[in-house]
């Protein structure tokens, strides 16, 4: 008893590690990866060479998770793995730190470069991250474990997001933006570093590492075909595709086509991510309960209309209901398609299935993104309809109609064919509607508080 008692005790101890570990991941992601775009934009990056750094370094660096799974079967290590990739992911902030002093002429390509291996120093370490999480946590409870983490992440990256935001706009008001971005890849820096400290401290249960398959797997066309992993997959890399044609745009849209300041770019940024941050919690509770298909249903079928809405207005109050709304929907989708695929796979092919959904995710990014950046490049703002001319706020308008009538083909004819792969209580979409619409955030932060003075008791 006191064996188990003590080996309940260190996975205890490591999934709070974890949690500091998502927190101050979130720091870094905060106060600095959400400004790529902006940072892209200040060096007079092009709507090309945003659809470029949007699509390419997310392709590239997502075959560094096929790369983890070969290193795993190769050196049969699994902790190591995750703390080199995070540690080089803390040192590509150097370099772009340094490329502020270099020639003009040169610094988009080189942040690229340093994005494209930020993001697959990012990636080595994800398979080995997720094959570990996946022991450490049950089944049942896996659901409110992400979404606590994941909640306190949001709230962390939302306060970073509002530092950072204020910081930028204080420096570029005085003229010296280059010395806001300076700081803010200093802290990112900084915040990655405490992170792999405590990735450092968690337990790795042994024996156990996310391997690839060698040989792999061979499967006929019918397999596939019938393959709810497959299904799955397919769906998110084509609704990843969708979102890519617009919301890598969405930035430059607000900079340069708007020319909103960096204040009113944080706050809306701030307004997505509060608003995961309230709903989260909410989501791994029915997620646990119902199951994630309907919640996958439920947003699924939502997120099409968020690009839609940005059409109506530009309005800085109207776009701040929008984000908010998107919080919302993107934090249901965003928990409930990771759960689902823990469901999907069995874990002693973890590492391979998890690597190739991610590499195909990655595929449909880079498409979107490419095909976003073409269109709001080549097609105009003005287009003469039945002798009436019609002026468009941006060229980018067009980028954000396709992206909404891609999601909502993607959502209409791959959703219904998806199928729950736990045994669990059945909820109809209008009820679920009904319990997200009800929630209150002073209550659930009551609920919390009593619980968990409960279990310390």
């Amino acid at each position: 008893m006191k064996k188990y008692d003590s080996h309940d005790q260190v996975i205890n101890r490591s999934l709070k590690h974890s949690v500091r570990d998502g927190a101050a991941y979130a720091v870094m992601s905060g106060s600095a990866e959400t400004y790529f775009s902006a940072f892209a934009v200040f060096l007079k990056a092009s709507t090309a060479q945003i659809g470029f750094l949007a699509s390419v370094p997310a392709l590239l660096a997502s075959f560094a998770q096929l790369v983890s799974a070969w290193l795993g079967h190769v050196f049969g290590k699994r902790k190591a793995i995750i703390l080199i990739g995070a540690s080089l992911q803390a040192l590509m902030w150097v370099p772009m730190a340094i490329l502020l002093w270099l020639p003009a002429d040169y610094q988009v390509e080189v942040f690229i470069t340093c994005v494209i291996l930020y993001h697959a120093f990012g990636n080595l370490a994800a398979p080995q991250w997720s094959s570990l999480m996946g022991e450490l946590i049950t089944e049942n409870k896996r659901g409110r474990f992400f979404a606590r983490r994941t909640r306190i992440s949001s709230m962390t990256s939302f306060l970073a997001l509002i530092a950072a935001g204020t910081l930028l706009h204080y420096f570029d008001s005085n003229m010296a933006t280059k010395t806001g971005y300076l700081i803010l890849f200093s802290v990112a820096f900084v915040a990655r570093l405490v992170s792999v400290y405590h990735l450092a401290q968690m337990y790795d249960p042994p024996g156990h590492v996310a391997a690839i398959e060698v040989p792999v797997e061979k499967l006929t066309w019918r397999q596939l075909k019938e393959s709810r992993f497959a299904g799955f997959s397919v769906f998110f890399s084509i609704m990843q595709f969708s979102v890519a044609i617009g919301s890598p745009f969405f930035s430059i849209y607000l900079l340069r086509d708007l020319g909103y300041s960096y204040v009113e770019f944080m706050t809306l940024a701030a307004a997505t991510v509060f608003m995961q941050f309230l709903t989260l919690n909410r989501w791994g509770r029915i997620s646990d309960i119902f199951g994630n298909r309907v919640i996958l249903s439920l947003c699924g079928s939502l997120i099409p209309f968020v690009p839609f809405l940005w059409l109506f207005s530009h309005n800085f109050y109207y776009l701040l209901i929008v984000q908010a709304f998107g919080g919302v929907i993107w934090a249901g989708f965003t928990l409930s398609a990771s759960n689902f695929l823990y469901d999907l796979i069995p874990q002693n092919k973890r590492a391979t299935y998890m690597a190739a959904h991610n590499v195909l995710a990655s595929i449909g990014v880079f498409a979107g993104a490419l095909l976003g950046g073409m269109i709001g490049t080549v097609l105009p703002a003005t287009y003469i309809v039945f002798g009436y001319e019609l002026n468009l706020v941006s060229q980018l308008y067009n980028v954000f109609i396709l992206s909404f009538v891609c999601r909502l083909l993607t959502s209409i004819g791959l959703i219904p064919r998806l199928k729950e792969i736990r045994r669990v209580k059945p909820v109809s979409v209008r009820r679920l509607i009904f319990r997200v619409v009800r929630f209150n955030p002073l209550t659930g932060l009551n609920f919390e508080v009593i619980s968990s003075r409960r279990k310390s008791s």
